[in-house]
């Protein structure tokens, strides 16, 4: 008897270790193969996805996505375009001083509270980490102002980490296409990094949040505009025929990027 549960040990390790690394299977209405065409798709569209905030370099964009809860990316461009000219470290950050920032970001949503939590993440990033942008989303969450959709930007744009950052375009297209559905931004953001094919995860993000924000849009989805219209099993669907499959215009930072 001792023999066989030795047996059945060593067995059940090797079945562990097979399975290793392999996504769990998540249920969803899209089949794998699906799943490969609507990101091969999305990836003709646009080559090279890019998030439009700006920003000069990883303490900017730390600053620019704590601050682009509830505001539109054009709005805190707009805003912070003047600030980083003149303060683009922590250090200068915090030589500048809360009311001063606070006269930069007025035109920002909950510019009062924000411009507090800039002065604190500043100071703590030079405290705890040298002036410098940590590399972990444990780390980057400790900063104040900064919750695991800022941290997950950061660590894709800054670092080029794969990561899903579910932001309101990305969750309401998760559940309208029935992609990932979930209750909260944790759960769809579980989902989609089970399902999303492996040689497209690093983009992803990008590519669900633009298809969000231009194509899929929260009033009205333009259906006859989108490429996997034929694809797609949302109940809002008011088109099966899917756009011409042709690379975008490259994208426009800045002021003239839409909202």
């Amino acid at each position: 008897m001792a023999n066989l549960k030795i047996k059945s040990s060593a067995q059940t390790a090797k079945k562990s270790n097979a399975t290793a690394g392999r996504k769990p299977t998540v249920k969803s209405l899209y089949s794998k193969a699906d799943l490969e065409e609507i990101f091969r798709r999305f990836s003709i569209q646009r080559p090279e996805p890019k998030g439009e905030l700006e920003h000069v370099n990883p303490f900017t964009l730390v600053v620019a996505v704590a601050l682009s809860a509830q505001a539109t990316d054009a709005g805190v461009n707009k805003a912070t375009r003047a600030l980083f000219a003149i303060a683009d470290t922590p250090q200068k950050m915090l030589d500048l001083g809360e009311e001063r920032i606070r006269e930069y970001i007025k035109t920002i949503g909950l510019y009062r509270n924000k411009a507090k939590n800039v002065v604190a993440l500043s100071e703590k990033l030079i405290t705890d980490f040298g002036g410098e942008v940590p590399r972990t989303r444990e780390e980057l969450m400790t900063l104040p102002g900064v919750g695991r959709k800022t941290a997950n930007v950061v660590l894709s744009m800054a670092f080029g980490q794969a990561t899903m950052a579910v932001d309101t375009h990305i969750f309401r297209i998760a559940n309208r296409l029935l992609l990932a559905p979930g209750k909260t931004p944790d759960e769809v953001e579980q989902r989609l990094m089970k399902i999303i094919p492996d040689q497209y995860l690093y983009h992803a993000h990008h590519w669900l949040i633009l298809h969000g924000r231009y194509c899929c849009k929260a009033r009205k989805p333009e259906c006859e505009r989108c490429v996997i219209a034929d694809l797609c099993r949302s109940p809002e669907k008011t088109w099966d025929i899917p756009a011409p499959l042709v690379e975008l215009p490259a994208q426009i930072i800045g002021t003239q990027a839409g909202a």
